[in-house]
């Protein structure tokens, strides 16, 4: 049986849909997050509707939750 766990990435790179900004940030592995502000333009960030999390709406990589098949934080 093949670790889930192994196989979950835990970087993901946002990018701020107001100026275009990237950074590579760690995803909590035990909840979602809702609020990134965005270091060049400082605008907050938060889950465009139906993601459960800014890495879900703005990352390069979808949030551990959803990588695991758990579902939605």
């Amino acid at each position: 049986m093949k670790d889930l766990q192994n196989s979950i990435i835990n970087e993901s790179e946002i990018t701020c849909p107001r100026c275009g900004h990237k950074t590579t940030e760690e995803m909590p592995t035990g909840s979602c997050q809702f609020f990134y502000e965005c270091e060049n333009c400082k605008t907050v960030l938060r889950p465009a509707e139906g993601d459960c999390c800014v890495y879900c709406s703005y990352g390069s990589v979808a949030c551990p939750s959803i990588q695991g098949k758990d579902g939605c934080c």
